[in-house]
Formats: structure tokens, C-alpha cells, sequence
């Protein structure tokens, strides 16, 4: 199963698009990603698209927070959680990325190296993703739209990030953050990227399960105990 919980929203009609021609390039999920501005609004439509699509992909939506306020983000996740089938933070900014990865109803920290020249994790945040079951997300889109020593920085930010997430074994994931049909890559060359950059077959398959864990998870949210232990109701 192919999942990208990262494809930037926009119309009703633009979504369509990019979905359908996801669908035909392999892909078997899709979350589009919206901001906390225009989350709410882009509910009303979801759907009526998932209507519209056929039965080999299916589509959700991922509200992307960006912010450098801790204290906004915070009250962003906590209005928007039980609505939210899966909550990303944009990183970059260190405290950002520390607040993010600290937050158990954050489902991702996603590119934690954005405007930087380090990966913008160490271990010590590393370890915090593995505790709180946040996953850091690395964007196919940050090597697709740049050059040379830019590009270069890049793909040296996710080696580093692939050398703690081995050592350290924090939730990965991988996406496009495509924004047009253009930007939509086959799932065979999507990961033929990842494979040249330094991950094994075996770690970009698992990337995809990880993805599926977090829609998992927030569907069974209200009955989780803790991670793993979930109530189940005997109709007693």
C-alpha cells in the first residue's frame, strides 16, 4: 500500500485532479494538506471528493500548522484533534521542532530541516520522537524544486536524519508535498528517489506502514489507553 500525507490542497477541482492522477500513477492514499485557516472550509468538500474517486485510492486530510508561536500551535492541535485524521507541524525553527516533537497529539513534525543548514534534529529530540510516537517527515518536493548546492544540503540533511532514525528507530515517513499533476511522480520512481538518497527497499516500504499506523490510530484515538492498548467495547 502506497500512502502520501502530504499533497498541498487547494480547490474542490484541483484536488480531483491531482488524486485521480495519483490513483493512475500507483498511489493508494492520499492526504491532502491544509492549513489552519482553511482546514475547516476544505472539510465541507471531503466527501463529495472521496465520492467522486474510484475505489483504488482513497482520500483524507492532513491540517498542517504553521507557526512559530508554541503557544498557538498548542491550542491549534488541541481545537482541531478530534476533527483531525492526522496533525502535522511545518518545522525548521528549533523550538518548533522541540515543541512539536514533545506533543503526543502531534502526528508529525514534518521537515524539521526547512531553512536550515542541519537536519534540525539531534538525539536528544530523537528520542523524544520515539517516546511520543511523533513521526518526522521528509518531502520529496524539498530536492525536486532546487539545485545544485541548495539541492546538495538537502539530501545531506536527510542522510542525517536517516543516520538517527537507525540508531534511534523514530517513526519515518516519506511524501511528495506535490502542489500539481506535475509535481505527481510514480510510486516506482518515488522510491527509486528514496533508494539513491541512502534508504533501503525495506525502510521506504516501512515509511508507508508508518503512515498507515497514524490514520490508524487517530480513527481508534478515543479508545486508545495508551499506544498499542486499545479499550474495546463487549457490548456489556
Amino acid at each position: 500500500m502506497f500512502f502520501d500525507l502530504n499533497i498541498k490542497g487547494n480547490s474542490y477541482e484541483n484536488n480531483l485532479k491531482l488524486a485521480s492522477e495519483a490513483s493512475k500513477y500507483g498511489w493508494n492514499h492520499i492526504n491532502f494538506s491544509y492549513n489552519q485557516d482553511n482546514y475547516s472550509n476544505a472539510l465541507k468538500f471531503k466527501n463529495e471528493l472521496n465520492s467522486e474517486l474510484d475505489e483504488s485510492i482513497n482520500v483524507d486530510y492532513t491540517l498542517e500548522i504553521k507557526s512559530n508561536n508554541v503557544n498557538e500551535i498548542r491550542k491549534i492541535v488541541n481545537k482541531f484533534r478530534n476533527r483531525s485524521s492526522c496533525i502535522s507541524v511545518v518545522g525548521g525553527d528549533l523550538k518548533v521542532n522541540r515543541a512539536a516533537l514533545e506533543n503526543v497529539k502531534i502526528d508529525i513534525l514534518s521537515r524539521p530541516y526547512l531553512k536550515r543548514y542541519d537536519s534540525g534534529i539531534n538525539h536528544v529530540l530523537a528520542k523524544e520522537a520515539v517516546k511520543n510516537n511523533v513521526a518526522i517527515e521528509l518531502c520529496f518536493k524539498d530536492v525536486l524544486r532546487s539545485y545544485l548546492s541548495h539541492r546538495s544540503k538537502v539530501i545531506s540533511n536527510f542522510k542525517d536524519v536517516y543516520t538517527l532514525y537507525r540508531k534511534y528507530d523514530f517513526p519515518l515517513i516519506l511524501s511528495s508535498r506535490a502542489e500539481s499533476v506535475y509535481d505527481i511522480k510514480t510510486t516506482h520512481d518515488f522510491m527509486a528517489f528514496f533508494r539513491q538518497t541512502g534508504l533501503s527497499e525495506e525502510e521506504i516500504i516501512k515509511s508507508f506502514d508508518n503512515s498507515l499506523n497514524i490514520l490508524d490510530f487517530n480513527r481508534n484515538r478515543d479508545d486508545m489507553i495508551l499506544t498499542g492498548v486499545r479499550r474495546i467495547n463487549d457490548g456489556s
